[in-house]
């Protein structure tokens, strides 16, 4: 009598659905927002903005308010680093090295707003975020944003001048090999100190690594202006390597 061989087709159909399903490799990015100073009531809707910018431009969205996430293991996890209001001092010694390290490999940075208050005993990271904190006027006033870029995505249908208000940050140790996107008219509003060439906005490579800044952020009225947020949106893009 001939044997009959029977073959288990269902185990061999699911691993070959199982191998041709698509994996999900969208870039990751984590949201840093830990403050040991000022805390801005703008940082959970800003997260929201930004998580919503995720999901209409093809990228995921992690946050944490713990420095020990700034770690070589978990940090590889990450397109770019997006500070969004962080405080004075953050890291240690050991988080430090391992963003250091991150961005060095190629690693992507994004500062919003108090990401230049913050770190000030660090002059490496005073050199990638591009600038530090050297205070602001007592109110928030509407000034002038001047496109220095006009050719550039994050600037794109941006008016110029374009009026808006937020709190006006002053600079020290501005780094002079940073790209200008966008800068400050000082006739317009009471309290600059940087002059004529007054910076908001700026990117660059640096170390191996990408980063952006924009002092634009402190009020919460800014994370749903399409303007801003196109920006914003850029700015992220750039960090990623796109």
């Amino acid at each position: 009598m001939k044997k009959i061989y029977t073959i288990a087709l269902f185990p061999l159909i699911a691993i070959i659905f199982s191998a041709s399903k698509p994996i999900d490799k969208s870039p990751v990015v984590l949201i840093f927002s830990k403050t040991n100073g000022y805390h801005h009531s703008s940082i959970n809707v800003g997260i929201a903005a930004i998580k919503k910018l995720g999901e209409s431009n093809g990228f995921l969205v992690d946050t944490t308010t713990d420095s020990l996430s700034f770690n070589k293991t978990n940090l590889e996890k990450y397109a770019a680093v997006i500070f969004l209001n962080p405080t004075l001092k953050v890291f240690g010694p050991e988080q430090e090295d391992a963003f250091k390290n991150y961005i060095q490999h190629g690693g992507g940075f994004v500062g919003i707003h108090s990401a230049t208050d913050c770190e000030y005993n660090w002059a490496w990271y005073g050199s990638l975020v591009g600038a530090y904190f050297n205070g602001h006027p007592e109110t928030q006033q509407d000034a002038k944003i001047i496109v220095v870029d006009k050719n550039n995505p994050a600037t794109r249908g941006m008016p110029d001048p374009w009026t808006i208000k937020d709190e006006w940050y002053n600079f020290r140790n501005l780094n002079p090999d940073v790209t200008v996107l966008i800068k400050i008219d000082e006739s317009s509003y009471k309290g600059g100190t940087n002059g004529a060439n007054h910076p908001m906005a700026w990117y660059h490579a640096f170390e191996g690594g990408r980063a952006f800044y924009t002092a634009l952020g402190h009020r919460e009225e800014l994370y749903s202006d399409s303007i801003y947020l196109n920006l914003l949106k850029a700015g992220i893009q750039y960090a990623i390597g796109k």
